[in-house]
């Protein structure tokens, strides 16, 4: 794995101190994340835990983490190792109180919208929205508060499908297929997807189809609907528990949100690395 992403990481500075060992930082953010302990917790072998921390905000920052899977994902595809039948979902995950901040006297205890933190009856949480290729692995992912729709976030995880080609050309960014659940069943998502000629699998739920049945003609026909290429959307619920095998992305505790995604595309890298 260490041989497919050492050409990866970033050369050290031109002036200045060198970085610090990058597979000992990798090692660290992954062993954080992996057991979701604090922090402070880490252990002396992984080095400094201001190093780990700073190098994973700054490389999420500067775009790192992702130009680095983007590059796995170029190589997967250049292999014929993509599975292009992409499933598209959603997963609510836990914030711990920690990952709110203190509460600030004499003003209302509100989650900055700016950090995908929600507030529901269930507490603080944050949504990652995903789309995983049709071996469950991840090829897209965003985050938004824990309360957000899935609909909404739809187009917005369907621009993140960039794979780089190996050779001269742009990048791939249109699915063969995209499968997804009764949530994603609205006129928007099927147009988009019709407009980029791609084919969408999308069940309707039972309100619509009671709604476009009691307009008679004026419904139109029902959405075509593949049941046997449906059956494939598993691969997007096996991508999130191979991601929640993660206990700190199983439960959130960071206060950013730009470390809590760099923390999945730490995951995700892995993910590819280990093809």
């Amino acid at each position: 794995m260490w041989g497919r992403i050492e050409p990866l990481m970033p050369a050290d500075p031109v002036r200045g101190r060198r970085w610090a060992d990058h597979r000992r930082t990798l090692e660290a953010i992954a062993w954080k994340y992996r057991t979701c302990s604090p922090w402070r917790d880490l252990p002396k072998g992984l080095g400094s835990f201001q190093t780990a921390h700073k190098r994973l905000i700054r490389w999420a920052v500067d775009g790192t983490w992702e130009r680095i899977l983007a590059a796995l994902l170029a190589a997967a595809d250049a292999d014929a190792d993509i599975g292009w039948t992409v499933s598209v979902d959603s997963t609510v995950c836990r914030a711990h109180q920690h990952a709110a901040g203190a509460k600030k006297k004499g003003l209302q205890a509100r989650p900055n919208p700016d950090h995908a933190l929600g507030r529901s009856r269930g507490g603080l949480s944050t949504k990652v929205h995903l789309a995983s290729d049709g071996h469950a692995r991840p090829l897209a992912l965003r985050v938004t508060a824990g309360q957000a729709g899935d609909a909404p976030a739809f187009e917005m995880v369907m621009a993140a499908i960039r794979v780089p080609r190996s050779g001269p050309g742009r990048p791939r960014t249109r699915p063969d297929i995209v499968l997804a659940d009764r949530a994603y069943s609205s006129r928007a998502i099927r147009s988009h997807l019709r407009r980029r000629g791609i084919r969408a699998v999308i069940p309707q739920p039972s309100d619509q189809v009671g709604h476009r049945l009691r307009r008679g003609s004026a419904g139109g026909r029902p959405p075509t609907f593949d049941a046997a290429s449906y059956k494939q959307r598993n691969a997007v619920e096996r991508c999130i528990n191979r991601l929640k095998q993660w206990r700190g992305l199983a439960m959130r505790t960071d206060k950013l949100a730009v470390a809590y995604q760099a923390a999945l595309h730490v995951a995700a890298i892995l993910i590819w690395a280990r093809r």
